[in-house]
């Protein structure tokens, strides 16, 4: 019997010794029924138990029938926590100090708690605040497509320069095997990783998300009291016994620092918005819409700032910068002292982001950056760069994440058709950029259900995943394109329009600037089956391109197409051209239009006007 089996088997047992339990005046009835106590354990309604803990570690619950009862635990909880053996009553007590201090409210006292360890804890973390910290979409790892938050506490004599020292709380999956990326996505998808809380200092976080993979981060006060900031602390240290099934759609980081936060006041729901699927920005939309944020501070990611550089040096002082990060430098007699100081600081900025994304070998490396920063204190006059500017737009000010549509289709040879359209999550490469990452694009469940003049209704199209990552290479950067899409739709077959599952990637480069006039060009293949492909397995190969422009604020105009040799069919190719205009009207309505041409046995030519409304 392992130790958290007997722990429970004994607290069980000492319901029936007497106890200071006896002694209070708990409603345990409607205790159990309480919101705070149903957040301490996690507790959502259940279709068969009335009511069920997220929570997926057994060792988490005291009672035997804790993660589907709560009033069981509640029980247990008072039972163990109020027991004539001190020693129990002690060790209960400091694993479960949140429980222990809201149940001593319930009978007008305060907590006095005797708990070394987590004095000592909370004297290191030391807090006074809490910041909720947004590192935005990493477009190569599939768990961070959608962005991320974390909490960074804020200790009591913090300053902007003392923040990095500062100790940030995160919820991540933690695989106990090396999943390759695709093997990552599809669990993480199926909740078949674990997912712990831990606490670790910020520097650590920044480093991997701002430096490493190259994020921006976005960093919001939270408007909470130390007191408030105590309650969720308190919580959080009982979340070591704690243990969920993470989910990258729904019961993700996002998700269970909302379920955390909610422990801060009593009146507060956040995870109610969310019941299935939480991305990071609409839960920082919800903290925003509870009053919870403060005007959002921005750390611009290692190559934000190398770009913003680069964009700033003109031809000739950016070869020389690349001499110097070679270790040949700029003479005083052909470089004035701002020009060399605009050298050796990018030279140091470029080299320094080669050692992380290039994994260069690190003691050389050092010693050549260390050269250029000694190089570059010789020369007194300030940054000639200016600062990165921040972006007007923060991410949870961007358009909601899931979409509903409603258009109408012309069609040269099929039936004209009303369309009904639904996407779940979360972002497309012609709806507004504002707010999110240019020229990427995530999308899950995008669905089309349409009605034609005859009264039939079917499904035109469920694209279970399309993914886009279309970074322009650059002078700095030289960076891939790519995308990846699966699901189901319909093509003009001989006299009507025949339906396929198809899977679809494509990898290649882009250019230009995707806030303004972007390109991009793949090479694709695809494999197709169904009743269009007589239920044969049809490979097909090609390109796929299109340019995109981005006219003032609202507009967004494209050309896409592609178009793919088929193999083993009659069917000789599969061609699609497409003419776009989406309008923003706001944030979260938008009508576009489209022409589009399609070819696979048959020919087809429509014209399509689409409301979109993001919610």
């Amino acid at each position: 019997m392992t130790f958290s089996s007997f722990y429970r088997t004994f607290l069980v047992s000492v319901l029936t010794i007497p106890s200071a339990y006896a002694e209070t005046n708990f409603d345990i009835d409607s205790l159990a029924k309480d919101p705070y106590w149903l957040k301490l354990g996690h507790y959502l309604p259940s279709p068969i138990f009335g009511s069920k803990s997220r929570v997926d570690t057994d060792h988490f619950f005291l009672s035997p029938n804790g993660k589907t009862s709560p009033k069981a635990e509640l029980t247990a909880t008072i039972s163990a926590l109020y027991n004539q053996d001190h020693e129990l009553a002690m060790t209960t007590q400091c694993q479960y100090p949140a429980r222990f201090t809201w149940l001593e409210q319930q009978q007008g006292r305060t907590a006095e708690l005797d708990c070394p360890q987590l004095e000592t804890w909370r004297d290191v973390l030391d807090p006074a605040g809490m910041t909720l910290v947004f590192p935005t979409a990493f477009m190569n790892n599939p768990s961070s497509m959608f962005g991320h938050t974390l909490l960074r506490v804020d200790a009591k004599d913090q300053t902007r320069h003392k923040e990095l020292v500062a100790f940030a709380i995160n919820f991540a999956a933690e695989p106990q095997t090396n999943d390759n990326a695709a093997l990552f996505a599809l669990k993480g998808l199926m909740g078949s990783y674990p997912g712990r809380f831990t606490v670790m200092p910020y520097y650590r976080k920044v480093r991997e998300y701002n430096d490493i993979e190259s994020r921006d981060i976005w960093e919001y006060k939270l408007n909470l009291t130390e007191q408030e900031v105590n309650r969720v602390l308190l919580h959080l240290w009982e979340m070591q016994r704690a243990e969920f099934d993470y989910y990258f759609v729904d019961e993700n980081c996002s998700y269970q620092l909302l379920a955390l936060l909610e422990l801060a006041r009593d009146d507060l729901s956040l995870i109610a918005d969310f019941p299935l699927h939480a991305i990071p920005s609409d839960t920082v939309e919800t903290l925003a819409n509870h009053g919870l944020l403060d005007q959002p501070r921005y750390r611009a990611a290692f190559g934000t700032r190398l770009l913003h550089q680069s964009d700033n040096m003109d031809t000739r002082l950016f070869e020389a910068a690349k001499l110097a990060k070679q270790g040949k430098y700029p003479s005083a007699e052909q470089y004035s002292d701002k020009e060399r100081a605009a050298i050796f600081e990018f030279a140091y900025e470029w080299l320094n982001y080669e050692l992380y994304d290039q994994g260069l070998e690190r003691d050389p490396t050092a010693k050549q950056l260390t050269d250029l920063l000694y190089q570059r204190s010789k020369i007194r006059v300030e940054s000639p760069f200016p600062p990165v500017v921040k972006p007007d737009i923060s991410p949870e000010q961007g358009h909601a994440s899931a979409r509903v549509g409603v258009s109408y289709q012309y069609n040269n040879q099929f039936s004209n058709k009303a369309t009904l359209e639904w996407r779940a999550a979360y972002h497309d490469l012609l709806d507004s950029q504002a707010g999110f990452i240019p020229g990427a694009q995530i999308s899950f469940l995008d669905t089309q259900f349409s009605f034609d003049q005859h009264g039939s209704s079917r499904l035109d199209r469920l694209y279970l995943f399309d993914a886009m990552a279309l970074a322009p290479s650059n002078r700095v950067f030289d960076s891939w394109a790519w995308n990846i899409r699966t699901g189901y739709d319909r093509k003009p077959d001989q006299y009507k329009l025949a339906s396929r599952w198809f899977g679809q990637g494509g990898f290649g480069k882009a250019w230009g600037d995707p806030r303004d006039l972007h390109a991009y060009s793949l090479l694709s293949a695809e494999l197709s089956g169904g009743a269009l492909t007589d239920y044969d397995a049809v490979p097909g190969a090609g390109i796929e391109t299109g340019v995109l422009y981005q006219l003032g604020d609202s507009h967004r105009l494209a050309l896409q197409g592609q178009y793919l040799s088929l193999f083993n069919t009659a069917a000789k190719q599969n061609a699609v051209a497409t003419a776009s205009w989406h309008w923003a009207i706001n944030r979260n309505f938008a009508i576009r239009s489209q022409f589009s041409y399609t070819h696979w046995l048959d020919e087809e030519v429509s014209g399509k006007i689409t409301g979109y409304l993001y919610y």
